[in-house]
């Protein structure tokens, strides 16, 4: 049974945080998880509006389109909720193949070995080359 509250508009249905977050997953055609970031209602709606994923970056405290300085965009496939309605799983296409701002596949390459963390994944493009403007 889900806790989620369907009469209610799609925005007030989801479960947003005391700052007005809700915590998103972006993953893969190929099912792997490449980032995590959050949204605020003004993201998630531009996101839906433009097709293309649009976080809250809170470092910067301004909307962050993934990909405006990169090229490298998530062009968003479907987006859904848990049952409780306070995370969404998008499921995007990686344009250019990289979703880390290291010039990995993925944020998630570091890997516990032991006892000491090892980037388990490599740099597919030196980020100074991404980043070069």
């Amino acid at each position: 049974m889900s806790d989620l509250d369907n009469s209610l508009n799609w925005l007030e249905a989801l479960k947003w945080d005391a700052d007005g977050m809700i915590p998103a997953i972006a993953q893969d055609e190929n099912g792997r998880v490449v980032m995590f970031a959050f949204m605020n209602r003004e993201s998630l709606q531009e996101t839906v509006r433009c097709g293309n994923a649009v976080y809250w970056s809170r470092s910067r405290q301004r909307l962050w389109r993934k990909g405006e300085e990169s090229g490298h965009f998530q062009k968003v496939r479907s987006i859904r909720t848990d049952c409780d309605g306070d995370v969404l799983l998008l499921a995007i296409e990686q344009v250019g193949g990289i979703a880390c701002h290291t010039g990995r596949e993925s944020c998630f390459f570091n890997e516990l070995n032991g006892e000491r963390w090892v980037p388990a994944d490599p740099v597919l493009k030196d980020p100074k080359e991404i980043y070069a403007k």
